[in-house]
């Protein structure tokens, strides 16, 4: 679709002037499109705004608005939740578009293309420098950072005339911001006392100065004792605020940093007491963009990942509603999962159906990564607390899911899917299910391994002694080689491998008779 737009010239290859233009042909297109589309109204008014900002190359973003247009009249999209996420990435890309453009009219970099005049070429280099301090690649940063430098020696007097047009703090917190982002001077940024005036810059500086500050402090975070600072010189309530009000990168920037912080056990209730569990929330129902949902949702499972007073606090601003609407979307992650694991036992068992609670948790347990579906067997683990409980589990088709997960390559998958299990099973109905699948009985065969790798043999025993009541998976247990295994687990006095060696035994004496 992209051929048949604009005149046919390569993007690459285009000059600053053309691309421009050819940007300007594309916009008014992409403007139509969207007021042309009935659903999702709030995301393409969004859109819409950014576009008539557009004031650079942005042509292939654009071209992406108009296909996904076409895709929405003409019905052809995969589902609402793919549409759904491919407008928020597209939404971004176009805000990132915008920052960009903002940053290269500041440094004069434009005034080229829209305002040629006569300048000298150590003009234009410097403010092609300061562009590139800002825009692009990790690599090619820190090469303009060395140039810089050495324009500096060569060319004092041009420098400091392009500086007065210039943001200099915003300049100064860019070059610090690669710094951090190299990770090899972290500990001498946060002992040369950076760290005070960055907060500084995120409470009140430019525009590009928070953002490069709040980015800068994302990295430094990582540190733990970095992060005490941070939350020692006050820096926590500026990026809460961030988060309330500020444009997506700087909004992604400052909940990953929160998130980062909310990593040290002791400053949790400090977090707490400046409102981070609302603002969090808050964040899962209403962020831009999809990376700042994810940073929230891991910091709400930081908070709540030992401290019971702040579950609750948790649970009274609704965040179990909303950590199970942000499963709804594609590829649930393990973070949301883990928090909502953290939450369960607090939560009564009619909150929870309330909350189409089940379904989500079989939509996780198909749908989403490695980690959500581990997370999302251990919350099994948590609220099958009674019986009623678990049935409920078991009709909701869990079941079956966990049994594929006990063929996963990973030992701890396995163990928690086993242990799932193990406790599913003591319901009868369950149990009946359970001996349905075919997967089931070699699937828990395999895993009465004595190794010590694996850690679900414990729990696979408890699952092969509930079918052992059974003639047919009885003798499937014995033609999967089971009683080799539970011979080497007796020896190593495995809780419940003896009786289930001897219950075997008997059966397989017994269906020698029976053939003589």
């Amino acid at each position: 679709m992209g051929e048949g737009i604009g005149n046919g010239v390569s993007i690459d290859v285009r000059s600053a002037e053309e691309s421009l233009s050819y940007a300007r042909e594309l916009v008014p297109m992409a403007l139509v499109k969207a007021r042309e589309v009935k659903g999702f109204l709030s995301r393409w008014k969004m859109i819409n705004g950014l576009c008539k900002e557009q004031l650079q190359a942005v042509s292939m973003t654009i071209k992406e608005a108009i296909e996904l247009a076409d895709l929405r009249l003409k019905e052809k999209y995969a589902g609402k939740l793919k549409m759904q996420s491919d407008l928020d990435a597209l939404l971004g890309k176009l805000d990132l578009n915008l920052r960009d453009v903002r940053l290269l009219i500041k440094t004069g970099v434009l005034g080229e293309a829209t305002l040629p005049e006569l300048e000298t070429a150590g003009r234009c280099r410097i403010k092609k420098l300061f562009a590139r301090l800002q825009i692009g690649h990790l690599e090619e940063k820190h090469k303009a950072v060395d140039t810089f430098v050495e324009v500096m020696k060569e060319d004092e007097k041009s420098v400091l005339s392009v500086i007065g047009q210039s943001n200099v703090a915003a300049l100064t917190v860019t070059i610090i911001c690669s710094i951090a982002e190299s990770g090899s001077c972290k500990s001498w940024l946060v002992s040369e006392g950076f760290l005070p005036p960055l907060i500084r810059l995120v409470e009140s500086g430019s525009t590009v100065g928070k953002e490069k500050a709040t980015i800068s402090l994302q990295r430094l975070s990582m540190n733990e004792e970095t992060a005490r600072a941070i939350v020692g010189h006050g820096g926590v309530r500026p990026l809460i605020e961030i988060c309330q009000i500020g444009d997506s990168v700087l909004q992604t920037a400052a909940a990953s940093t929160l998130k980062n912080i909310s990593a040290v056990p002791e400053v949790r209730q400090i977090l707490a007491d400046e409102g981070i569990i609302k603002v969090m929330i808050n964040l899962l129902d209403c962020g831009i963009l999809l990376g700042s949902k994810e940073h929230a949702a891991e910091c709400l499972q930081n908070l709540t990942a030992s401290n019971e007073n702040l579950r609750r606090s948790v649970i009274s601003e609704n965040g179990i509603r909303s950590l199970l609407v942000y499963l709804d979307g594609p590829l649930p992650q393990e973070p949301a999962v883990a928090a909502l694991r953290n939450l369960v036992s607090l939560v009564s068992t009619d909150v929870l159906m309330s909350h189409d609670f089940l379904p989500r948790l079989v939509y996780v347990l198909k749908s989403g990564s490695l980690g959500a579906q581990q997370a999302a067997a251990s919350t099994i683990c948590r609220v099958c607390t009674s019986s009623e409980m678990k049935k409920l589990v078991g009709e909701s088709g869990c079941i079956t899911l966990l049994v594929r997960m006990l063929e996963a390559k990973s030992n701890s998958a396995r163990e928690v899917a086993a242990q799932a299990l193990s406790s599913l099973v003591t319901v009868s109905h369950n149990c009946r299910e359970f001996k349905k699948d075919d997967e089931t009985v070699p699937n828990l065969v395999q895993l009465l391994d004595p190794s010590p790798q694996n850690t679900a043999k414990k729990y696979a025993v408890s699952c092969v002694s509930s079918l052992s009541s059974s003639k047919k998976c009885k003798k499937l247990m014995i033609s999967y080689g089971s009683i080799g295994y539970l011979k080497k687990l007796s020896e190593m006095e495995t809780p419940g491998a003896k009786k289930l060696l001897e219950r075997l035994e008997r059966g397989k004496l017994r269906s020698l008779f029976v053939r003589k």
